[in-house]
């Protein structure tokens, strides 16, 4: 530890750390631009100099390195004369557009002129203009003329998305901060550079010219779509959500979004939203009020279970529906007397587990990892935020291998990230690949391999990796879960997860991929599963929250299948599957009811509405309550969604209980796999708010949709 005084105070701080690192620890604002805790130093703003005694001239502070006994005054007339002179120089080509710039209210070049600035300017020559740039639907790049070149965006781009969309060109007075040969802002983390960049320069497009920063009330809330669980401040006005930010939090996402967390919103206001119930007669929807809806459903489903019989109704619930929902919906489904629910509903195998599987590892680890192996995902677009930790990691020196399809490591930046050793295999060869890598192990300590491998050179060099370094993961993406034979996947990756002492697990799809297991939403018994049901195997399915032919392995063939059932409920936000579905019921987004979800980690966030329903839109917990009273069905008198959490097991805490989580598998191993290639929906075919978003479906890579692993659908 270093010691040195700032401010006639006493700190101490690691050596190696700057005077800005001092100044946070003691509680001290000094006034920066460019430097950002989570980016690189790159002191070129200067707006932060201090005062160094011994020191012939102000100092930066973001990086000046701590010296033992160093004496800094950040408060003296010399560094506040150095900070104004800086502000000054900084202003004199500021445009004086604040009161139409979109970054008023919360601008730090703003706040900072207030404090640092003059009410007047010596120089009066013109100031300089810089072109607008088109970069794509999400960063608006209109008014580059505020931008103060503090390379924020450009080393976000380096550093933390793995990809430079933004570089500075030209020098002096010409200098600007641009994308070269006209490409667009592709980086599915862009969104970030919005937040970062101090002043109007870089601005949320969709956002653009819609509200006042003070004009909004800001709520907390969670990210219903991947498995990150990021956490939100949703920003309201007139009970309409206009703009969403990250909240920060250290163990989850930092102070990071992906972009569909930050522009999905854009769906909770689109034209498709249902806004009352709906029912099919004659062909013809026509709207009705809740109660002739309910006991619409409530009579057919009574009548079907009479004529066919319990085991004919089944539930194909979303994992992105809350945990109430799920646990709900599981509830109402045995309340019937049938076991047909399942979350599953883009697998292909749906062998029981024991204990509920997870990441296998804390999230905020992925940052700190020395050696990981993933198998079966496209990291960087099935799970940015986690990809982001990764990138973190290998920065740091560890070395990331992978098996996954030929087809999405074909281009350098596939995953922007260096990949050090790839076992490229098509996804029926990938338990062979693990049974290879396995055998290479196996060879190495002089025992017998779990299946027959070759310990091919790709092989070995995964099986080397493996066993170095300290902290090590093997980590079973999207496809791996989705796959025809995830069981040997899974038995294998836990073979080599014993040997090498790795933890193993699952980076699972949704929001509450691991909610949904907690709430029992998946047969346990002798019900149907997502693929049997999804086959025509029900008289009356109830569909929470998804759209099959969009959300399951099944795809466009589910339309046939629902077609056959005499009954189809949708539970839905959208106006979604009218072409086989025989009701609509309006249910709230994630926006609009109090909920749970649980992340891959296990860490159970509930969060509260944040807007009024849109219409006669209800909380789909309500729903299912109401719906199971109308069927007679006891043990359905709650309250309110904390009712609910109440009831189920292991739900109550901040996380899991780790006697509840685990992906051991006594599976036995097979190297060949049945079946089609494993589906893995695409960044912005997630879930139905990614897919009604229109700025997101306007990206690049929204022109890929769902895609099948190794091939494209």
């Amino acid at each position: 530890m270093v010691e040195i005084q700032l401010d006639g105070q006493k700190v101490e701080v690691l050596e190696g750390s700057t005077v800005m690192h001092a100044a946070e620890k003691a509680g001290t604002y000094i006034p920066h631009f460019c430097y950002h805790k989570k980016l690189s130093i790159a002191a070129n703003c200067r707006m932060c100099l201090v005062d160094v005694e011994k020191a012939p001239k102000p100092m930066p502070a973001c990086a000046t390195p701590v010296t033992q006994g160093m004496i800094v005054h950040t408060k003296s007339d010399k560094a506040i004369k150095a900070q104004k002179g800086v502000m000054e120089f900084l202003l004199i080509n500021h445009p004086l557009d604040c009161p139409i710039c979109d970054q008023g209210g919360e601008c730090q070049l703003q706040d900072l002129a207030v404090g640092y600035g003059s009410s007047g300017s010596r120089y009066e020559e013109e100031k300089r203009v810089v072109f607008h740039k088109d970069v794509g639907p999400l960063i608006s790049m209109e008014e580059m003329s505020r931008c103060i070149h503090c390379t924020r965006c450009v080393r976000f781009g380096q550093e933390v998305a793995g990809v430079m969309e933004l570089g500075m060109s030209h020098r002096g007075e010409h200098a600007e901060i641009e994308t070269f040969v006209g490409m667009s802002v592709d980086s599915e983390l862009s969104g970030n550079m919005i937040d970062i960049c101090p002043v109007g320069a870089l601005t949320s497009k969709p956002f653009r010219y819609s509200a006042r920063t003070w004009e909004l009330s800001r709520r907390k809330s969670v990210s219903p779509h991947d498995s990150t669980g990021a956490n939100l401040i949703v920003q309201v006005k007139n009970n309409r959500v206009m703009r969403v930010v990250p909240l920060e939090n250290e163990d989850v996402n930092e102070c990071w979004l992906a972009d569909r967390d930050r522009f999905s919103y854009e769906a909770l206001n689109s034209d498709e939203r249902l806004t009352t119930p709906m029912l099919k007669q004659g062909g013809q929807w026509k709207a009705v009020d809740w109660q002739t809806a309910l006991e619409y459903v409530a009579n057919g489903l009574k009548q079907i279970k009479a004529d066919h019989g319990a085991d004919s109704v089944g539930t194909l619930a979303s994992p992105h529906s809350t945990l109430e929902e799920l646990f709900l919906a599981a509830s109402l489904m045995r309340g019937l007397g049938s076991d047909n629910i399942d979350y599953r509903l883009r697998n292909a195998e749906f062998a029981p587990s024991p204990a509920v599987r997870w990441l296998g590892t804390p999230i905020a680890s992925l940052s700190n990892l020395q050696r990981v192996l993933v198998v079966g995902s496209n990291l960087r677009k099935d799970h940015p935020l986690f990809a982001q930790r990764i990138r973190q990691s290998v920065r740091k020196g560890c070395a990331l291998s992978a098996i996954t399809s030929v087809a999405e490591l074909a281009s350098a930046d596939a995953w922007a990230i260096p990949v050090a050793n790839a076992v490229l295999a098509e996804p029926g060869a990938w338990a062979q690949a693990l049974a290879d890598v396995a055998a290479a192990i196996a060879a190495d300590k002089g025992m017998a391999a779990p299946a027959a491998g070759q310990a091919t050179e790709a092989a070995k060099a995964v099986a080397k990796s493996l066993q170095g370094g300290e902290r090590k993961a093997i980590l079973l993406g999207n496809a791996a879960a989705h796959h025809a034979n995830a069981a040997s996947l899974l038995a294998l990756a836990n073979w080599i997860a014993e040997q090498t002492g790795a933890s193993v697990g699952y980076l699972t799809e949704a929001a509450n991929t691991v909610g949904a297991q907690l709430a029992g939403a998946f047969p346990a018994g002798n019900g149907l599963d997502a693929g049997q049901m999804l086959a025509g195997k029900l008289k009356a399915v109830i569909l929470l929250n998804n759209e099959p032919e969009f959300d399951s392995a099944a795809g466009a063939s589910a339309k046939s299948a629902l077609n056959s059932a005499h009954m189809v409920v949708t539970l839905s936000p959208f106006k979604a599957n009218m072409d086989f579905s025989d009701v609509l019921l309006p249910i709230a987004p994630f926006t609009e009811t109090p909920g749970t979800f649980v992340n891959a980690e296990g860490r159970v966030q509930s969060f509260h509405a944040v807007v009024k329903p849109l219409g006669e839109t209800r909380p789909a917990w309500k729903v299912l309550r109401v719906l199971a009273n109308l069927l007679g069905l006891p043990g359905f008198d709650f309250e309110s969604a904390q009712d609910v959490l109440r009831q189920i097991p292991d739900a109550d805490g901040a996380m899991v209980p780790a006697q509840r989580l685990g992906n051991a598998t006594q599976a036995a191993v097979q190297l060949t796999a049945a079946g089609a290639a494993p589906v893995v929906a695409g960044i912005y075919q997630l879930d139905s708010l990614v897919r009604r978003a229109t700025s997101l479906q306007l990206t690049a890579d929204a022109r890929q949709a769902a895609h099948v692993e190794g091939a494209t659908a």
